[in-house]
Order: C-alpha cells, then sequence, then structure tokens
C-alpha cells in the first residue's frame, strides 16, 4: 500500500523532541474523516493515497501546510501513568495528512491539545493503537522526523483553467517535506510555483496544450526533475507519475 513506513527507519534530525498525542474519534480508522486540509480529499475512498497511520498535526507542527505529506516516527513515553503506553514503548511511523484546528476556549489537557504553541500529535485511530492502549486519550510522546518509504514516483494531480494552473503533489519520498515546485511547458522556461494550500501548488499561467515538466525540491534542498511528466493532451482531474527522491 502506497505509504507504507516499515522499520528500520532514517531519522533525518538525530534527536528527539517531546509532544502529545490524541486519538482522533472522527472515524474508526482514520484521522481526518472527510477532506484533508492538506489537500489529499477524502482519506479514506478506496484507492487512498497513504496508509491508515496518519496525523492531524496542531499549528506548530503544521507550518501553513508545508509539513503535508511529511514524515515523522512518534513513540509514547507517558509512563507516569502506567496503562497508556504500549509495553516495551514501541513507535509507529505516520504521515502528516491533515490540520488540527486550536480550541483556545478550553485547556491544553482538555480539548485544548492544538492549541499554539504546542506540539501536537492528532493520530488515527490505527496509529494510535500502535503505540498506547485503548483506554488512553492524551498521552505524551517523542517524534522526531524520518524518511518515507513510497511505492513509485512522486504523483502530480493537475487542476486550474485558462487562468492558472496547480498541481497536487502527493507520494514524496524523501522526508515527504515540500519546500520549492517549478513546472515548464513546451513553450515557456522554468515558472516557479507558489504553494496555495496543503501540497496544491499554482502559477498565474495557461499551460493548456503543452507536456509538462515538473522540478520538486525537498527540505535537505535537493531537487529533483521529472521531464514530460504529463503529455500535451493532459487534462484536469488527471494524475502523472514522476521520478522519486532515492
Amino acid at each position: 500500500m502506497l505509504g507504507n513506513q516499515k522499520p528500520p527507519l532514517y531519522s533525518l534530525d538525530g534527536g528527539w523532541r517531546l509532544a502529545t498525542a490524541t486519538c482522533a474519534q472522527s472515524q474508526i480508522s482514520d484521522a481526518n474523516g472527510g477532506a484533508s486540509a492538506c489537500g489529499y480529499g477524502e482519506l479514506d475512498a478506496p484507492g487512498r493515497l497513504y496508509s491508515k497511520e496518519t496525523a492531524g498535526l496542531s499549528t506548530a507542527l503544521f507550518g501553513r501546510g508545508s509539513a503535508c505529506g511529511g514524515c515523522f516516527e512518534v513513540r509514547c513515553v507517558d509512563r507516569r501513568i502506567p496503562y497508556r503506553c504500549l509495553q516495551g514503548s514501541p513507535s509507529v511511523a505516520v504521515t502528516a495528512v491533515d490540520y488540527c484546528a486550536p480550541n483556545y476556549g478550553r485547556p491544553y489537557d482538555d480539548g485544548g491539545w492544538c492549541n499554539f504553541p504546542r506540539e501536537h500529535f492528532d493520530l488515527s485511530q490505527a496509529a494510535f493503537l500502535r503505540i498506547a492502549s485503548r483506554k488512553a486519550d492524551f498521552i505524551h510522546v517523542h517524534y522526531r522526523r524520518v524518511i518515507c518509504e513510497r511505492e513509485g514516483g512522486i504523483r502530480f494531480t493537475i487542476a486550474g483553467s485558462s487562468y492558472f494552473h496547480q498541481v497536487l503533489i502527493t507520494n514524496t519520498g524523501s522526508d515527504g517535506f515540500v519546500t520549492a515546485v517549478k513546472v515548464k511547458g513546451s513553450r515557456t522556461g522554468w515558472i516557479p510555483m507558489a504553494r496555495n494550500w496543503g501540497q496544491n501548488w499554482q502559477c498565474d499561467t495557461d499551460l493548456r496544450g503543452q507536456p509538462l515538466s515538473f522540478e520538486v525540491t525537498d527540505s535537505e534542498g535537493r531537487t529533483l526533475t521529472s521531464y514530460n511528466v504529463a503529455p500535451s493532451d493532459w487534462r484536469y482531474g488527471q494524475t502523472f507519475e514522476g521520478k522519486q527522491f532515492d
């Protein structure tokens, strides 16, 4: 399945950071229960882009959508109350797929988990039960960014109109973070795209009738170029597969 992460995990930043986590209740098997703030659509639909081990991120982690598609290793460390963490404090790798909105009318440990500047993971049930007991509702965790394991290449889903061109980028390897995107038609040079929301990137150019190439830059500054990913007769709503980060 696309987006499964399997051990051993390679950490990008080495050290662990302290955060908190909850188990999302909106869906039995998914943290998001519908359209994703990252632009991924209905996450529980057939042919889902990512595994069921996903997370919504608080404002401090979400980064206005820059963390969408990013991979994190999360480990339960709440040893003060023994029943919360599973024996051995196992970890789980999750993909960031949504935003956990703040609730400033509630305290941080009772509904205000995602209030800024808290670092918080609202884990899907599948992910939460890999590290904590069903009896737990709020746990302390350690987390770190890790390399994502993806099957196939980066995917580009095209949208827009005659006034603008938009692409949704999914299935990104490396750590899953995308920091810059460029697009090139057969009659243009390389055009920088701006993040619209989540992993939707946009430019104010009509690229209809041209084969499309894309440049994607990850958080480490590496740029991957996929030439002529989409043929000249591409249509809005179509998805094309390019190269993948090693």
